[in-house]
């Protein structure tokens, strides 16, 4: 489905359950994709005893692959431009991520979007902005 800059109008939102029930299992796997062995994202014993966090963390890059799961959804594939968020709050084995665009601009054929991704306690973990391509 390819975004229409004719069909939306700034304000309009897309908000999409992006993971549900944030598995451990997620985390060891994405630290093996992405080789970050960090030991506060899969071992527990070190992430509570050492460095004093209340257990293990998806790392920041999980949720922004997850969040731009959601962008593709909503714009289509080969069509961002630009994509970059800022982590404000760490997300744990269990969490619950939704994540929304809202449309913040139209310049010709370029949608702007302001990103927000959330816990299930409505606690923003991300938040950034991405410009796509619009028919």
């Amino acid at each position: 489905m390819a975004l229409r800059a004719s069909e939306i109008k700034v304000g309009d939102t897309h908000t999409e359950r992006v993971v549900e029930d944030l598995k451990r299992t997620q985390i060891v796997m994405y630290a093996g994709a992405s080789g970050d062995y960090n030991p506060v994202h899969t071992d527990e014993i070190f992430t509570t005893k050492v460095a004093g966090y209340p257990s293990v963390f998806a790392h920041g890059m999980l949720t922004m692959g997850l969040t731009g799961r959601m962008l593709t959804n909503f714009v289509g594939d080969g069509r961002l431009l630009e994509f970059g968020v800022r982590f404000t709050s760490q997300v744990f084995p269990g969490d619950t991520l939704d994540a929304t665009a809202t449309v913040s601009g139209i310049e010709g054929n370029v949608v702007a979007l302001d990103i927000s991704t959330v816990n299930q306690s409505g606690v923003v973990v991300a938040k950034g902005s991405a410009k796509a391509r619009a028919d």
